[in-house]
């Protein structure tokens, strides 16, 4: 049922990520796919914020826009599910979808009030044929690349803003924008603000931290790398974002 996933995309029972082609990569961070087996038992899980916005088609659904979060998101995929997607970079989401992005915050709309431009001649319906469906995904990302022009200040500002050490007022003048104009672009392009958007950065690179530990993390050595200023600190974001503890978060990963 799995063959159209890439050779080595998987990484972890059930869940793939792979790289766009060339021409997307610079808007497209991945294409991805969670498959349930048909005789596994219904799975629940959450979505961590990461800064993105998702094209997808769920199998029986159909297809929407995840738009980026700023929370934990329980999700609850029954036996025998498919679902692929499109992952857009931070600050290339609402340029590729032509709307302010904050439209979508923490939202999952329904492709049709999305996009009812493109809705009609997707042929993204519930019914399609996983492999279809992963082609057609990845059409459909690369015809709204090719048809707007990506908010370059902003996509820049998002990049810069993955190191740890970046103020938000430094990279608002290197992209030669007011704090107030800086702010208004990001929401549009980003889907929050730059500052939202530097706490989700830092959370992920924790969770990477998490994925990539053999063994018991520590947390005070990774709140540090991560760039935030204490344990404490670590906690506190931890919680807001996820929902739980560092230790709980790391167990839950493992």
């Amino acid at each position: 049922m799995t063959s159209w996933v890439p050779a080595g995309a998987w990484l972890a029972p059930g869940y793939a990520e792979w790289a766009a082609p060339a021409r997307l990569r610079d808007t497209v961070s991945c294409l991805w796919a969670s498959v349930v087996p048909d005789d596994a038992d219904e799975r629940a899980s959450v979505v961590l914020p990461d800064g993105c916005c998702d094209l997808i088609w769920e199998q029986g659904v159909g297809a929407y826009v995840a738009g980026p979060d700023t929370a934990a998101v329980p999700v609850v995929s029954r036996p025998g599910s498919v679902s692929v997607g499109a992952r857009f970079r931070p600050g290339h989401g609402g340029p590729a979808l032509a709307l302010p992005l904050s439209e979508l915050t923490d939202q999952r709309v329904g492709l049709a009030d999305v996009l009812p431009a493109f809705a009609g001649d997707t042929g993204l319906a519930g019914d399609r044929a996983p492999a279809d469906a992963a082609a057609l995904v990845l059409d459909l990302a690369g015809r709204l690349v090719a048809d707007q022009e990506p908010d370059q200040a902003i996509a820049r500002a998002a990049r810069l803003l993955r190191d740890p050490a970046a103020r938000t007022e430094d990279v608002a003048g290197d992209a030669g924008l007011s704090e107030r104009q800086f702010r208004r672009r990001f929401h549009a392009a980003a889907g929050y603000g730059p500052k939202t958007l530097q706490r989700v950065l830092r959370f992920q690179r924790f969770v990477r931290q998490v994925d990539a530990a053999a063994d018991v993390i520590d947390l005070a050595a990774a709140a540090v790398a991560a760039g935030y200023a204490d344990q404490a600190h670590l906690t506190r974001e931890c919680k807001a974002l996820s929902g739980l503890t560092p230790t709980a978060l790391a167990r839950t990963r493992g």
